[in-house]
């Protein structure tokens, strides 16, 4: 085995961004189906969320990611 191959490799920020936005649609889907429709919002401010990252480059979640957890993009630019 390999240095590289040894050393934990960590998550890219649009792997972890994709993953926090299907677990807080799902969340939100979950609660507007249970508990109120307001819930709906929260998938509506995902999804407004997403399309800042889209056309910006950077949404709220991406900059909290990247000076919390240090992450970084992997996508060529």
């Amino acid at each position: 085995m390999s240095i590289v191959s040894r050393r934990k490799r960590r998550p890219s920020l649009e792997r972890v961004l994709f993953g926090l936005a299907g677990t807080v649609v799902l969340v939100g889907a979950a609660l507007s189906a249970l508990v109120s429709p307001w819930f709906l919002l929260l998938i509506a401010f995902v999804g407004v969320n997403q399309w800042a990252y889209v056309l910006a480059g950077d949404c709220p979640a991406s900059l909290i990611l990247r000076r919390v957890a240090g992450l970084e993009s992997r996508c060529l630019e």
